[in-house]
């Protein structure tokens, strides 16, 4: 029989984060490039940055950030640059907002939360006020699926929203490299009239019979730049941009969507999904009669459906 058990007190405990001599980073990370999803990453740098810097016992390292679609931050650039800055032993820190940024599922974020604290360097998790250096393991797990958890009902619902939207007429465009068109004070599809000439003679030098190499050809002899700025062109950007139906004031959404909440690849959508068009959406650049003539000629005429017949 084992004799008197006597506990003894934790005599030192750790100390908080905030006082301690620590090379702190952040990472950021948002889903698309649209300009709203821009603007927040660009207050989230901008707020860890000066977060880190403001505190005396702290020394800035970097905010590293991405800006993906899908879930795999471990093939993302800047998480790349921070793991490669971990292992060089140049971080003791990382803030982050949600354990989802370390991870597309439970398990991977919690492999990745483990091999940093094999390196000796903890997550600050800003949504838990959590730091993973001073946690045990269960603790950690038990958060990681509930944060998962939690971002795949975010996922639903944005996606509910965005349907609703749909529904609704109301359109969800990317105004960022579109030649011939920007974001205008309402928020629709503005023409750029130097734009929109290079456009109508790209539909021109088609139905002329030139096919996209010989377009592709023409642009650059004659020094007409991408909307990009390069002087080479991509003969599938000019393949695309003859399909486009915004070239004649439509727009029609849903044409690519995630089935897998976890991989976060997007598929085309061959009728998996309803989709939703809508007329005079914004100032066409092309008429009816060439854009249909072009699409006869590509061998691929779309046979659309008006909104009124899609609700």
């Amino acid at each position: 029989m084992p004799g008197n058990i006597i506990e003894i007190p934790q005599s030192q405990k750790p100390r908080p984060i905030w006082t301690q001599q620590l090379r702190v980073a952040a990472y950021c990370r948002v889903s698309t490039n649209h300009e709203e999803q821009q603007n927040s990453l660009n207050n989230q740098i901008e707020f860890y940055a000066d977060y880190i810097q403001r505190n005396p016992h702290w020394q800035f390292v970097a905010v590293y950030y991405d800006t993906a679609s899908g879930l795999r931050p471990n093939k993302q650039p800047g998480y790349q640059q921070m793991m490669r800055d971990c292992r060089r032993k140049k971080i003791d820190l990382i803030l982050v907002k949600s354990l989802s940024r370390f991870g597309r599922d439970t398990l991977e974020t919690i492999k990745q939360i483990r091999r940093l604290r094999k390196m000796n360097i903890g997550v600050y998790i800003e949504t838990g006020g959590l730091n993973t250096m001073t946690v045990s393991d269960s603790i950690i797990d038990q958060y990681a699926a509930l944060d998962q958890a939690e971002s795949q009902s975010r996922s639903e619902n944005i996606k509910f929203g965005i349907r609703h939207r749909m529904r609704s007429g109301k359109t969800l465009l990317n105004h960022t490299q579109f030649l011939g068109y920007t974001k205008g004070p309402d928020g629709a599809l503005q023409i750029v009239p130097e734009e929109a000439e290079i456009v109508r003679l790209i539909f021109y030098l088609y139905v002329q019979g030139n096919g996209v190499w010989k377009i592709k050809k023409y642009l650059e002899s004659h020094g007409i730049k991408t909307v990009t700025g390069k002087a080479e062109w991509s003969t599938s950007t000019i393949d695309r941009m003859l399909s486009n139906e915004k070239y004649v004031g439509q727009v029609l959404m849903q044409k690519t969507y995630t089935p897998d909440f976890l991989s976060g690849k997007k598929e085309k959508n061959y009728g998996q999904l309803t989709m939703y068009l809508v007329e005079n959406a914004h100032e066409p650049i092309i008429d009816r009669e060439t854009f249909d003539r072009v699409q006869e000629m590509k061998g691929h005429i779309k046979h659309t459906v008006p909104m009124d017949q899609m609700l």
